[in-house]
């Protein structure tokens, strides 16, 4: 009875402990409470794609507690510790799926545009899109999403520079909204949240679009609108590939001395099909980790583009797709002690000094002349916007997935269930065999890849400090 109640205490207070800080020390992420270096294992999450977003129609990926939980149960067995999520409505309430992805140890990585005109920025023509008006939309996506302490980070944009064209105009408007949002977070929010860029991986212009970004227009790696970290979109790696073959070794080479952490936004060529996942040993290996910090497979629901793990009905059922058998895999094969159980080496970089001479290609921007905050938008950033969108933990009580989930072999999984991590983790790789019909969760039951889970006994003796902690927080 007593150890009922303290496991049910637990899932309580699972809302509040499930995931630690993670903060950006020099190039690398870093665990705020161990100290150690943090890799991201992630999917790209946008049931729907982009064109699936509607605004009007009351639901996005994170509305639905329902959908949340089947697929946070999927995510959390395929080992996956953080999901992208591309295009989210403000005014909707997000608390019970954040409440979930945070309840089994996995961070959002959130973008503030969409695909919606006057909700991104015009690649053509920024100028004309960078107004009050927009930045109030990024605002209101920081107001929904800066108090779930599992949101680890914002993107800033997302290919907006593709081409040298868009090179020769975007970078100073991109500084421009890294600046506005960073300087927003800071006056609004109670924690510091970083602000990423995502690239394309288009790489005439890739170096050049990490270095604008990178440096420093004051001299101090505090300058607001240098991007906190920088990700690239890269299906360089596609089937039986290699370091070499990829030019995964040029991107090693060309990041070795960034002075951000770097990371992979979007991978995971689909050419040829299945996917076979090999780059997963090498971007966790020793000849990337010491410079990337991992990447986000694209992407976890099956779109037109074929890129899926899991299919999704209409019906609200699911089937693994054998791609998600593959790369769960290719996941269980890591040494998770390696990727988040080394302690932080890269934590002092000093950033570039912003100059001409940092831009390599002629026609990208060298101007280092960011614009000045729009009309009335300086008052939003003072004040905050009203009306404000708000977002809180809430308690995680229902566990066991209600849809029905098949195998990729159609064998329907029994006892599909999140299971709640109460002991401050992270997901990790630990998964059940994808051959078996009985779901498993791959809950981490290991801290920091060390010592097994408290037992019984240790639930029972930590129940009255952990009473103390859940009364603080609900």
């Amino acid at each position: 009875m007593l150890v009922s109640s303290a496991i049910a205490l637990l899932a309580l207070c699972a809302t509040t402990l499930a995931v630690q800080s993670i903060v950006v020390k020099g190039s690398d992420l870093v665990n705020a409470v161990t100290g150690n270096r943090f890799q991201l294992l992630g999917v790209a999450y946008q049931p729907g794609g982009s064109s699936g977003y509607n605004p009007g129609s009351g639901i996005d990926p994170l509305s639905d507690g329902t959908v949340c939980l089947r697929d946070a149960a999927l995510m959390q067995r395929l080992g996956v510790n953080a999901i992208r999520v591309y295009n989210v409505d403000p005014d909707l309430n997000h608390d019970m799926c954040a409440s979930i992805f945070n309840a089994v140890g996995i961070y959002m990585l959130i973008d503030v545009n969409s695909p919606l005109a006057g909700e991104s920025l015009d690649r053509g023509a920024p100028w004309t899109t960078y107004t009050s008006s927009y930045l109030n939309r990024t605002f209101a996506v920081v107001e929904a999403f800066k108090s779930y302490e599992n949101t680890l980070l914002f993107f800033a944009g997302n290919e907006v520079i593709n081409d040298l064209a868009s090179g020769g105009v975007v970078p100073p408007y991109m500084r421009a909204v890294i600046r506005d949002l960073k300087n927003y977070i800071a006056k609004h929010s109670k924690r510091s949240i970083p602000v990423s860029y995502s690239a394309a991986d288009v790489r005439t212009i890739l170096v050049d679009t990490w270095n604008y970004l990178q440096c420093t227009l004051t001299g101090s790696s505090t300058d607001p609108s240098r991007a906190d970290l920088f990700a690239l979109n890269s299906y360089s790696w596609c089937g039986a590939s290699s370091f070499t073959t990829s030019s995964y070794d040029v991107l090693v080479s060309d990041f070795s001395s960034t002075s951000v952490p770097v990371f992979f936004s979007e991978y995971g060529c689909n050419k040829p099909s299945p996917r076979v996942f090999t780059e997963v040993p090498v971007i966790y290996g020793p000849l990337m980790t010491p410079v990337l910090s991992g990447g986000m497979v694209y992407e976890y629901s099956e779109e037109p583009d074929d890129y899926g793990l899991v299919q999704i009905n209409s019906n609200g059922s699911a089937q693994l797709l054998v791609d998600y058998d593959t790369l769960q895999k290719q996941f269980n094969t890591l040494n998770v002690t390696y990727l988040q159980g080394l302690s932080a080496q890269n934590v002092s970089v000093t950033p570039p000094k912003c100059t001409s001479s940092l831009i390599t290609t002629s026609g990208f921007s060298s101007n280092f002349t960011i614009p000045d905050v729009p009309a009335g938008a300086q008052t939003l950033i003072d004040n905050g916007i009203s009306p404000a969108p708000s977002g809180k933990m809430v308690p995680v009580t229902a566990s066991k997935v209600s849809q029905v989930v098949q195998q990729s072999n159609g064998d329907i999984m029994q006892n599909l269930a999140i299971t709640i991590l109460a002991d401050d983790q992270s997901n990790n790789p630990n998964g059940a065999s994808p051959t078996s019909s009985e779901a498993s969760p791959s809950a981490t039951k290991k801290k920091n890849g060390g010592e097994t889970l408290k037992s019984s006994l240790s639930v029972l003796l930590g129940v009255a400090s952990l009473a103390v902690v859940c009364t603080s927080f609900l």
